[in-house]
């Protein structure tokens, strides 16, 4: 390209630059032959003055004779020879040069020879000078018309350049612009014809390759960019097609992966649990059957949980078998995934065992393992009639799937357990408050039953009357306890409930006791207790009142409660009190004081038991702000 702008440029200034110089040129004789035709006119009037002069010497006037031939001589010297100068030159032509070299000869041989002759002769003859004179004139003017017919000729060719020139610049103007539309302006406009194509992801358009320049390349570059996004293009929709798939599976996973989860989460017992797990895992997989076995304790059995899609002999054929049997039995020991073909049994594996399945009509079966924190519990298996190839996802899936259902089941056993272990805690206590209670008042009776049979033998009256009210009055007591307790172990509290409980044990223990309480429950600002550490609290001042009504004999009890960032509780009582020392020496053995203490612990709170004998006791609980627990 930039050789052919070059010789464009070139041939187009080469061009412009002769149309210059032969114009320049033109104009330049045209000047020169102007001069010319001057002198060549002057020719003639100075042969006129030359023809003056001589007759005013002849007549005896001073002339300047020789001056006139001088200018005469120089004027013909100067059309010879020429004057680039001025400029002045005769036209190079051969009728001109020959009309002036006849002048030239006329002047010289006729002429001129007759100025010294005519000067030497008298003044009446006439001049011979006069007698040459017309034939130089005429000779001169012949001059003069030859000049300006080469002048007018060259005239008609100036002015035939320059409309040429004029000519030859629209016709060159015209081929520059068609020049350049071809050489820029239309591949310029095919590239950008293919670059809106491309734009419109029309990614097989390509450009022709017509030249070699760098419209040429450019095009050619073009042409491999198509190609290359044709490539990228079919490829990226290859991509989005198997990532969009990909996404579909994975969306299709995750949800399955949701509403499992969402489902092992709900409350249901075990059975259910499994049949709702192995119910959804087949409608995800599309399976005609399913199993779900737990492990049992000595590990060497699977006990059948749930079936689906099953036959009942099937389902009766592997309720209960070893661990070392089939399919499912593998997933269990080892945990692992393991897809079998059942129309195929292994060499060593006895033909009757690898066929319970394949003669119920399955094709392949399916077992993973069933793995809560790398514990096996058990395994579930899927069940086809048709050959079923699985991904690696559905796989990983599947496994991620039985460790969810292993948390779930090893939670439930965790809660099973936790309960269980919640009611032997609450039977601890309630056997404490029973032998701090029932039991001691109960042996006590039996003290004075034995008495009371004792003076009934020996027939002591009067031992009956002191022993029967005795017995009439341990009794009352008894039924009282036995009372409290039945309604301290049946109280419910929910968020919010706690002063209405507490002013209702206050008032039941002031109708049990002749003692006056004063009681003040504070909300300063605190959150409310959750019910399991309101019920907590709720038990520590029942048995702080029991304690106060069977022992200290008081007349006055204060009970002061403050909800505020930290929870804290008061009772005190003017009653006979105890020692300190005395009640840390005998440590569990007083049930009351345990059972707070165990209390307390349960909400992480500090409790502090302290008594002065003769001077009351008092017992004070703080639950701090880091322990209380959301409502």
């Amino acid at each position: 390209m930039s050789t052919r702008i070059v010789v464009l440029s070139g041939v187009a200034l080469a061009f412009v630059l002769t149309m210059i110089v032969v114009t320049l040129l033109l104009s330049w004789q045209l000047e020169g032959a102007g001069a010319a035709i001057n002198d060549a006119g002057s020719l003639r009037m100075r042969a006129g003055n030359v023809a003056i002069a001589l007759g005013e010497a002849r007549a005896g006037r001073a002339s300047a004779i020789d001056t006139q031939v001088a200018l005469l001589d120089r004027t013909i010297a100067n059309l010879k020879r020429g004057e680039p100068a001025r400029p002045l030159f005769l036209p190079d032509t051969g009728a001109i040069r020959e009309q002036f070299d006849v002048v030239s000869i006329t002047w010289r041989e006729l002429l001129k020879p007759t100025i010294e002759y005519d000067e030497s002769r008298p003044a009446a003859e006439p001049l011979a000078y006069l007698t040459y004179l017309p034939s130089f004139v005429e000779q001169a003017d012949g001059l003069v018309r030859l000049i300006e017919q080469e002048n007018a000729r060259k005239t008609a060719w100036l002015r035939r350049s320059q409309m040429a020139l004029a000519a030859m610049a629209c016709v060159g103007a015209i081929a520059i612009v068609y020049l350049l539309y071809l050489w820029f302006v239309l591949p310029v406009q095919r590239l950008e014809d293919g670059l809106a194509r491309i734009k419109r992801r029309e990614f097989g358009a390509r450009l022709p390759v017509d030249t070699r320049d760098e419209f040429g390349h450019l095009a050619h570059g073009f042409n491999r960019m198509a190609k290359e996004l044709q490539s990228l293009y079919q490829d990226l929709e290859q991509r989005v097609t198997y990532k969009t798939a990909q996404l579909a599976t994975q969306n299709r996973e995750l949800s399955a992966l949701y509403e499992m989860t969402a489902f092992l989460h709900e409350p249901h017992d075990v059975e259910t649990l499994c049949r709702g797990f192995l119910t959804r895992i087949m409608r995800q997989f599309d399976a005609q059957g399913g199993t779900v076995r737990a492990l049992g304790n000595d590990d060497d059995t699977l006990h059948l949980v749930a079936s689906e899609g099953l036959s009942a002999e099937l389902v009766d054929a592997e309720r209960c078998m070893p661990a070392n049997d089939c399919v499912c039995s593998s997933a269990a020991q080892a945990g692992l995934p393991v897809i079998r073909d059942m129309r195929r049994h292994a060499p060593k594996q006895p033909a009757e065992l690898a066929t319970h399945c394949g003669k119920a009509g399955y094709a392949a079966v399916a077992a993973f393992g069933i793995v809560s924190q790398d514990t096996t519990l058990g395994s579930f298996s899927l069940h086809f009639r048709h050959e079923t190839a699985m991904p690696g996802s559905e796989v990983q899936l599947l496994e991620t799937l039985g460790r969810h259902l292993g948390t779930a089941l090893q939670n439930h056993r965790l809660a099973g357990a936790a309960r269980q272990f919640a009611v032997a805690q609450e039977r601890h206590l309630v056997a404490q408050g029973l032998h701090d209670s029932i039991a001691q008042s109960l042996n006590f009776l039996k003290i004075q039953v034995h008495m009371l049979d004792t003076a009934a033998q020996q027939g002591d009256l009067g031992e009956v009357r002191e022993i029967v009210p005795l017995l009439r009055g341990g009794l009352e007591e008894s039924y009282d306890d036995v009372r409290e307790l039945l309604v301290n172990f049946r109280t419910k509290l929910g968020s919010g409930d706690l002063r209405r409980v507490v002013e209702d044990t206050v008032t039941r223990f002031e109708r049990q006791s002749d003692a006056r309480v004063a009681w003040r429950f504070d909300e300063a600002g605190g959150p409310p207790l959750p019910p399991e550490q309101q019920l907590q609290v709720l038990f520590i001042l029942q048995e702080a009142l029991s304690n106060v009504r069977k022992h200290a004999q008081a007349s006055e009890v204060r009970v002061e409660i403050e909800n505020a960032r930290d929870f804290r509780m008061l009772i005190e009582d003017d009653g006979q009190g105890y020692e300190n020392a005395d009640i840390a020496g005998r440590g569990e053995a007083h049930v009351g004081f345990h059972i707070m203490r165990e209390r307390a612990a349960r909400l992480g709170a500090q409790l502090t038991l302290e008594g002065e004998p003769g001077r009351g006791a008092r017992v004070a609980l703080w639950l701090c702000a880091s322990e209380r627990q959301a409502a």
